[in-house]
């Protein structure tokens, strides 16, 4: 008897999706983005992470809307797609989003394994190369987890995700019994400036911020492998959001309860050090509780670099599917059921990756190839949809429609301008490129603008 072919499988349910997207989310970032934040804003520090939330949930409800409505791999892939015309303009817009993604994803994945390799730096003194070296091995390691069926990565998850659950329970826990913990509260009032609120530097401090909020929609790139999904994909999103907000704010009076915030921003303007949350725990507990709480925030690292490997390793092989990106990704493993060809491949550009670049020159990157084609596009996406085929037949329907619509919009835009006009241009830079490969497939293939009518 042949085999049958092999396909994606529908066995995360909400717990297990609401896991993978929360240990998306907190990686290195919001250890690393934590001194940085207050470098940039004193002591308005907190609301640079609430403006993250903020956007964040906004930004949740337009992925709610689409990810219910059409729950298959690739996730942005398909709703650009929908939503702007199969055989029409959504051809390039989903075109140009796989285009970027095979860039900046392994851009991610590489962040990652960066951050892994500097946070180290507190344990074992690593020159250069062994720092490269480190995160190449990171990647490698990823690779070799994500290698087998889909159940069995939803137990992985929920193993990192308690990793995740406990470093920062430590750091809230600590900070409550031994700082005062709602003082930097009192202080946040009283350094409060409208100007530097609507400033540019406010903007590149909102930039981290939203760097270590990113993951709560991966649950969306999993779509085809979520039970229920009507429900359960906007629940994860909304959970995460909220639940790792929460986490981040704590964490962050928590820190700044004990080393105070004007000592955070002089060793961060100094360049001293970047391990501040390390510093954070041998202040209270000692060198040997520092270095545990040191490899529990390695762990963290790890368990957000597994699930944005995990995520995006479905776009370019749903696009493969649809028949628009090259077929070869579009390959199943023959046993364990996974897109391998498409793993392997940004694994490999995330390898190279984190050999080549510095933690500083992507998180900029990362932020600004999202913005207008994928963030942007689809909340545009979601009133064409809403226009053309109305709203009865939506599982969820995002409430105040469409202000979440609009204000994600606004502040998608102003990040975009505070990521500067040489991440700008870098997006330019790919995005042009992306178009130009489009437009010369679209003629050779005769499609969408250049199709004949019948």
């Amino acid at each position: 008897m042949a085999a049958s072919n092999p396909s994606l499988q529908r066995h995360l349910g909400l717990f297990q999706a609401t896991v993978l997207n929360m240990i998306d989310m907190v990686g290195i970032g919001p250890f690393i983005s934590l001194p940085i934040v207050i470098g940039y804003l004193g002591g308005m520090y907190i609301w640079a992470w609430l403006v993250g939330a903020l956007l964040s949930l906004v930004d949740a409800m337009v992925w709610s809307e689409l990810g219910a409505a059409y729950p298959l791999a690739g996730g942005s892939y398909n709703f650009l797609k929908e939503a702007y015309g199969k055989n029409k303009m959504g051809r390039m817009m989903s075109f140009l989003y796989v285009w970027q993604t095979v860039i900046q994803a392994p851009l991610v994945a590489a962040s990652a394994a960066i951050g892994f390799s500097q946070y180290l730096g507190y344990l074992v003194n690593l020159d250069a190369w062994q720092s490269k070296a480190i995160s190449g091995l990171v990647i490698l390691f990823i690779t070799f987890l994500l290698y087998r069926k889909i159940d069995s990565i939803g137990k992985i998850g929920v193993l990192l995700w308690s990793g995740v659950i406990l470093t920062i329970g430590w750091i809230i826990i600590g900070g409550i019994q031994h700082g005062h913990f709602f003082q930097p509260l009192q202080e946040m009032g009283n350094d409060f400036s409208w100007n530097i609120l609507f400033s540019f530097v406010f903007g590149q401090a909102c930039v981290k911020t939203i760097y270590s909020y990113l993951g709560y929609y991966n649950v969306c790139h999993l779509g085809g492998e979520i039970k229920n999904p009507g429900k359960n994909i906007p629940r994860s999103m909304f959970v995460s959001v909220v639940g790792i907000a929460i986490l981040y704010i704590a964490m962050n009076l928590s820190v700044t309860s004990v080393i105070p915030w004007q000592e955070i921003k002089a060793i961060n303007d100094s360049g001293a050090n970047t391990f501040i949350v390390s510093s954070f725990i041998e202040r209270l507990y000692g060198k040997a509780a520092a270095n545990i709480a040191t490899v529990m925030i390695l762990w963290v690292a790890l368990a957000s670099l597994f699930a944005v490997m995990l995520g995006y390793s479905r776009v370019p092989y749903a696009a493969a599917v649809d028949g628009a990106f090259f077929k070869i990704f579009g390959r199943l493993h023959p046993t364990k059921n996974f897109p391998y060809i498409s793993l392997l491949v940004l694994a490999g550009f995330a390898f190279v990756f984190s050999l080549l670049f510095k933690m500083k020159h992507v998180i900029d990157g990362i932020l600004a190839m999202r913005i207008m084609v994928q963030f942007v596009g689809q909340a545009i996406g979601v009133m064409l949809l809403r226009r053309k085929n109305g709203i009865t037949h939506l599982s969820y329907k995002m409430p105040l429609y469409p202000l979440p619509v609009l204000l994600a919009i606004a502040l998608w835009l102003f990040i975009f301008y505070a990521t500067g006009l040489t991440i700008i241009v870098s997006f330019l830079a790919v995005f042009g490129t992306g178009l130009i490969v489009y437009l010369l497939m679209a003629k050779f293939n005769r499609q969408w603008p250049y199709e004949t009518k019948s």
